[in-house]
């Protein structure tokens, strides 16, 4: 495993860091806060980068996932966009099927299109880029928020900025570890809880990989709306730096914020996981991942094939993931 920056390990225990240590701040603790700018920045890949985790994207990693494919099966990962979604305040998704024209010509060839109205980073199946979260008014690589604001996107970071991402996935099934259907509405996953699992399932992390995990909270999509965003079990602050310590390309879940919400363990802290991954370590989180088939099936390492919508600076994009296994 190679070694992180010293961009902020404020875990249960303070981990080595590539420059230097950052004493942790137990995540027990009220008042909690992220950590300064000078403690989180430079990024370990220097003050001008502005693509996190996606340096880890590079063709030998595509040429190395591409050798997991054994039967070329593919398992979609993303929920289908309908108005039946689970959706938070004001956002929505609306089809309107536009008339259908008739095209002059003898061949009469009628033509079919929709009008869609939505907040097309931020609903479904959806991939988080830099911008989406800040400490303060800085993104990732303590870039000022205020410069890169535009009123058409952002002009750095934007999700267009992504590409392709074809790597190792791996999915940790803790709920099966756990021998239930779906952890409970508050349940923070543990260090403990990862471990277990994949050990349970005799599964390595290793840098790059997609790492997806499974709670079953994804059951509830469509049918039990207002519980699915009311709160939801996921990753601690402490569960979400040791796998960030690992050099995941991206975290994911089959959860609205791929974190436990609200943080049980940070209860004064507002979506801290976001923070940690997004802000300070510049690894992209996943939301939403439709994982109840994945779960069942005896696999838990696969190709893991994504491309954000090319919305130009865009804080997010919906996506459609697949395992090709």
């Amino acid at each position: 495993m190679r070694q992180i920056s010293r961009r902020g390990l404020f875990g249960a225990a303070c981990l080595a860091c590539g420059t230097g240590h950052l004493a942790a701040t137990p995540v027990q603790a009220q008042g909690w806060s992220p950590p300064a700018a000078a403690q989180r920045c430079p990024s370990r890949w220097g003050p001008n980068d502005r693509r996190g985790s996606m340096n880890l994207m590079t063709p030998a990693r595509a040429q190395s996932a591409s050798s997991l494919i054994r039967t070329g099966e593919m398992v979609e990962l993303g929920h289908v966009l309908a108005p039946t979604m689970p959706f938070f305040g004001t956002r929505r998704f609306d089809l309107h099927t536009k008339r259908t024209f008739m095209n002059p010509e003898g061949n009469r060839r009628g033509s079919n299109e929709e009008i869609v109205i939505t907040e097309i980073g931020q609903v479904g199946t959806q991939l988080d880029a830099f911008p989406h979260q800040t400490i303060g008014d800085q993104v990732y690589n303590c870039v000022d928020l205020p410069g890169i604001t535009g009123r058409s996107g952002f002009t750095e970071m934007g999700v267009h900025t992504i590409g392709t991402i074809f790597t190792r996935g791996v999915l940790i099934d803790v709920a099966g570890a756990k021998g239930v259907p779906v952890l409970g509405d508050d349940y923070e996953i543990t260090v403990a809880d990862l471990e277990e699992a994949l050990r349970r399932q005799n599964t390595q992390l290793a840098e790059g990989d997609a790492v997806l995990i499974h709670t079953g909270w994804g059951t509830l999509w469509g049918r039990d709306n207002p519980r699915y965003v009311r709160s939801c079990p996921g990753i601690g602050v402490a569960a979400a730096e040791w796998l960030i310590a690992r050099n995941p390309i991206l975290m994911g879940a089959d959860n609205w914020p791929v974190e436990c919400a609200p943080s049980k363990t940070l209860p004064d802290a507002s979506l801290p996981v976001h923070q940690l991954a997004l802000v300070v370590h510049g690894v992209h989180l996943l939301e939403n991942v439709k994982l109840d088939e994945l779960a069942r099936r005896p696999e838990r390492q696969f190709a893991f094939l994504l491309q954000p919508l090319k919305v130009q600076g865009g804080s997010g994009s919906t996506v459609a993931p697949t395992a090709i296994l």
